[in-house]
């Protein structure tokens, strides 16, 4: 198979279900890599089951649940807790660059893919692991998900959990933490190939979902444990800031908001002031310094949030686009896809039937050119011919159900 991008050439077998470790292969797939997902040979990966998300519910395929994280693999149908499912993981191992697994500690040692298995075979092989809680301590056998160890251990949930609300805000959206963590043990695998081509040395390559959660919150974490005091959010409807009333939410006539983060109200105050049409509040004295700016927040505020109510987002976008000062319109994730500047950036590229992000990097000002995901074990036969076997050796295979 032909491919492009900075990983052009670099094979990855991938033995991983559900969200985290497979959108790894999937970034790495959108890199150039050629990427065997490892799927067992009756149930295949459970994600493919995945119908119904919260209130969204998708019949027949494309489905995006599984297309997210899997677009521009190849499948093969293997069981590897057959001695012959296994020697055709073996023999995929044997000539692979990276082997990137999300199973448990004890279901690896079961099947005999530890890292000293797997090395035994090819003793130049990145050994990529993906966990919920890392390689180390008393629960580095303990499996998990992004709604429990990126979500919820990890302090997200309950630093944007409004005081005095009952449970916890939920995570946004499916995968959130799998994916964000997946382009971490991606880039992770990266520098370790490049490790590898100057030095000679295979690493191996660990992320947890817990460890993705933390450095999510990093710079949270850090004033937390500076000044031994919980990052909380403040409560709905109050403004964000007490001394800075350009960093904030302001709603609009239509029910909208638009989120202003200009972290130098002084240097933005008369502009702002002018884009509103009210050019007189640019020569208020309350609001000419940083200080007196600070000082009466509360008032600059309320004057805010009246003129903002009374035009539509629309309205302002347009008003607004000439604003050097940062701003965004609040978009959820359908108007995300009628996005200007999302469409611009390739942000969203076609995959066969469906519209799929596209991973946060670029190279060379180019989005990544994006192929479906595989339907299951479709290229169980080519991959097997590609190792060396003989059409009367597959037939041998799927009769001891060893491969689909």
């Amino acid at each position: 198979m032909s491919a492009t991008g900075p990983l052009a050439g670099i094979r990855v077998v991938e033995v991983a279900m559900y969200g985290f470790v497979p959108s790894a292969g999937a970034v790495l797939s959108d890199w150039g890599a050629d990427v065997v997902k490892v799927e067992h040979a009756v149930t295949g990966d459970p994600q493919r089951g995945l119908r119904q998300t919260g209130a969204m519910r998708v019949e027949g395929d494309p489905n995006p649940n599984i297309e997210h994280a899997n677009r521009g693999k190849r499948s093969i149908g293997l069981d590897i807790a057959r001695p012959e499912g296994m020697e055709v993981l073996r023999q995929l191992i044997a000539r692979a660059d990276v082997f990137l697994t999300s199973l448990l500690p004890a279901a690896r040692r079961k099947l005999g893919i530890e890292v000293a298995d797997v090395r035994a075979i090819n003793p130049g092989i990145v050994y990529a692991r993906g966990s919920a809680l890392g390689p180390r301590g008393p629960e580095a056998e303990r499996g998990g998900y992004d709604m429990t160890a990126f979500w919820a251990r990890a302090s997200t949930a309950a630093s944007i959990t409004p005081a005095g609300m009952e449970g916890i805000v939920s995570a946004p959206v499916p995968a959130y933490g799998d994916t964000i963590s997946g382009t971490n043990l991606a880039g992770g695998i990266a520098a370790a190939l490049l490790k590898r081509e100057r030095t000679g040395e295979p690493s191996v390559v660990d992320v947890s979902l817990l460890g993705s959660g933390v450095w999510a919150m990093g710079h949270g974490i850090a004033l937390s444990l500076h000044l031994k005091q919980a990052w909380e959010m403040a409560p709905p409807g109050v403004h964000s800031s007490p001394v800075n009333p350009l960093t904030g939410l302001y709603r609009t006539a239509d029910d909208r908001y638009l989120s202003l983060v200009m972290l130098q109200p002084a240097k933005y105050w008369a502009e702002v002031c002018r884009h509103i049409d009210r050019p007189e509040l640019a020569d208020d004295p309350r609001f000419a310094t940083s200080q007196t700016i600070a000082e009466h927040t509360a008032e600059a505020v309320a004057l805010l949030r009246e003129v903002i109510a009374t035009r539509t987002l629309s309205e302002w976008s347009e008003r607004f686009a000439t604003l050097t000062g940062p701003w965004a319109p609040v978009q959820d994730s359908l108007q995300v896809g009628d996005d200007a500047q999302v469409r611009a950036n390739e942000y969203l590229v076609q995959a066969g039937e469906l519209q799929l992000a596209a991973n946060p990097v670029q190279f060379d000002v180019a989005a990544p050119a994006l192929r479906p995901a595989p339907e299951f074990a479709a290229q169980t036969e080519e991959i097997l011919l590609e190792l060396g076997l003989d059409w009367e050796r597959i037939a041998t295979l799927k009769e001891a159900s060893a491969v689909t």
